[in-house]
């Protein structure tokens, strides 16, 4: 017995050694003091150095080491987009392993911050960190008003004020004609210097600034045109020196007449030639030299050899190389009209409908989005097809034999205003609030953004143009843009051209074509000024009464 407990003895020692020197052997060895990190961004680690994030996120470090505190604020650096440094508040936790990071202030909306954590962090034994990290930190849109709230009459007024001194204002100070852009020097358009003149009417008719004042800029302009500006076969370059009058190229064949171009601006003329309508003699002469420049519009030679169709350029050193057909359905409706409205170099309409409607094929009858659109290409293109032709033309209750005009306006718009809404691509920012794609600036460029050329890209023109068809919807993306992004949007002469939260891009430049259609929209939305003055017109009426236009207004 005595043996027996002697062995169970012998073998239960057997077993306490051995457990316990297995337990030696599997202790590490003590390793080194270096530290490595892991992190979250606002609770979240998503596999990436990239984060949306709110305006004051919390960024939480956890280290395999505790660390040395006193090497935080060497090693941990919050800075902006331009490597300014950002104040933040650090709170170190157990035993000093994790530090939580967190901005001091907000951080604006809409930029990009870096947060680095350098190897200069050292563990509290001295040992480095192995992995540094610079993590990117994307803040998205604020959600505060940026601007107290206005009635929306107020707003709108506010816009169209402000819209009107790009052409009042930044004018060019020799020809009273409209700069191209923001930049443009001594460049002036002449197509934006028609939708510059329609803005001048209206801020005249929003006192804004006096009739005499109002008159006295349009003397300016049209002495301007008359006497000064080069023509070619009575059509006007895309650009001209403001200074001289002498063409600028817009390329190299296209230095010559553009006789779309020349039709926005002739549409403009018009507009204000009914609008000034006094019988004194200032405007008596207004009225006779914007009729003399009018007249005096080759519209008939720029079909080429007398063929069925308008051409959109000629250059008097490289001729009709340029080759560029007026075909529908796009935003030159207005050049036809024009044309048929001359009374000294008319087109027939054999010319309308074998050259702009293509006999027909400018016709569409799909539906996109649920809408029904009448003519066009898929989805309907960019929406300034709906806004340059139609400052002067009336849609509403306008046919002739290809389509209802206040129904391919509207269902184009209504379009466009869908696919934003659904937004298919995901674009960030996109919704029944924001939205309108149309040409515009781009980052680094400059494209006609539509739902088939979608750049995330959203130009307030394309929504704001668009009060007359989509009233609700447009007043839904004003508001947005001027009380949610007005820090970003709203400025000297009123929206920038365009911009992409996306991309978190906002344009600095401001353009006369884009400009000049808020303005003059709105204004047709309030109270129909230009449609009336411009549908007035009795060439107008008889232009389009013979190309088989229907309408009260005619």
């Amino acid at each position: 017995m005595m043996r027996k407990n002697l062995r169970f003895s012998a073998l239960c020692f057997g077993l306490l050694v051995l457990v316990f020197s297995c337990k030696k052997n599997s202790t590490p060895v003590a390793g080194s003091s270096n530290a490595s990190l892991s992190f979250t961004v606002d609770g979240i680690y998503n596999g990436t150095l990239n984060y949306a994030v709110s305006a004051k996120p919390v960024i939480k470090f956890s280290f395999t080491e505790a660390i040395n505190t006193s090497t935080i604020a060497a090693a941990i650096k919050l800075a902006d987009n331009s490597s300014n440094a950002i104040n933040y508040t650090s709170t170190v936790q157990d035993a000093d392993k994790t530090i939580t990071i967190t901005p001091q202030n907000n951080l604006p909306g809409f930029a990009k911050y870096t947060l680095s954590v350098s190897n200069a962090l050292l563990s509290a034994k001295g040992g480095k960190l192995i992995n540094p990290v610079n993590i990117i930190l994307s803040t998205g849109m604020d959600d505060t008003d940026k601007f107290p709230r206005i009635s929306d009459d107020e707003l709108l007024t506010l816009v169209q004020q402000k819209t009107f001194k790009y052409f009042y204002d930044f004018g060019h100070p020799v020809s009273g004609l409209a700069r191209e852009r923001n930049t443009s020097g001594n460049t002036v358009t002449s197509g934006g210097s028609g939708f510059g003149v329609m803005a001048l009417v209206t801020g005249v008719h929003r006192n804004f600034i006096s009739r005499a004042e109002g008159l006295s800029r349009m003397q300016k302009i049209v002495d301007f045109l008359k006497n000064k500006a080069t023509r070619f076969h009575g059509a006007y370059p895309h650009w001209i020196d403001g200074n001289t009058g002498v063409a600028l190229p817009f390329s190299t064949k296209d230095n010559g007449g553009d006789l779309v171009e020349t039709s926005l601006l002739m549409q403009g003329l018009i507009t204000a030639r009914q609008y000034f309508s006094n019988g004194d003699a200032a405007e008596t002469t207004l009225r006779n030299d914007i009729t003399a420049i009018y007249n005096g519009v080759e519209w008939d030679w720029y079909k080429k050899d007398n063929s069925n169709v308008l051409y959109w350029h000629w250059s008097p050193q490289y001729n009709w190389e340029m080759n560029l057909p007026v075909s529908g359905w796009n935003e030159c409706l207005i050049t036809y009209v024009m044309a048929a409205s001359s009374t000294t170099h008319t087109i027939p309409k054999t010319v309308y409908d074998n050259g702009w409607a293509k006999n027909g094929a400018i016709k569409n009858g799909n539906s996109y989005f649920g809408v029904q659109l009448p003519l066009g290409s898929t989805n309907g293109g960019p929406l300034f097809f709906s806004h340059y032709s139609f400052m002067g033309i009336n849609p509403n209750g306008l046919t002739d034999a290809y389509a209802n005009y206040e129904t391919q306006t509207r269902a184009h718009t209504l379009i466009n205003y869908k696919y934003c809404a659904a937004n298919p691509k995901k674009y960030a920012g996109y919704s029944e609030n924001c939205w309108g794609l149309t040409a515009s600036d781009i980052p680094n460029g400059y494209t006609a953004s539509s739902p088939e050329n979608d750049r995330s890209v959203i130009a307030p023109t394309a929504a704001l143009s668009s009060f007359p068809y989509t009233p609700t919807e447009s007043m839904q993306a004003l508001k947005f843009f001027y009380y949610k992004l007005g820090d970003k949007l709203f400025k000297d002469y009123g929206f920038v051209d365009a911009f992409s939260i996306q991309e978190q891009w906002f344009a600095t430049s401001t353009l006369a074509i884009d400009q000049g259609p808020i303005i003059v929209m709105i204004e047709n939305h309030r109270s129909k000024l230009l449609w009336n003055l411009f549908m007035s017109a009795p060439e107008v009426k008889a232009g389009m009464l013979k190309l088989g236009f229907s309408s009260a207004s005619l």
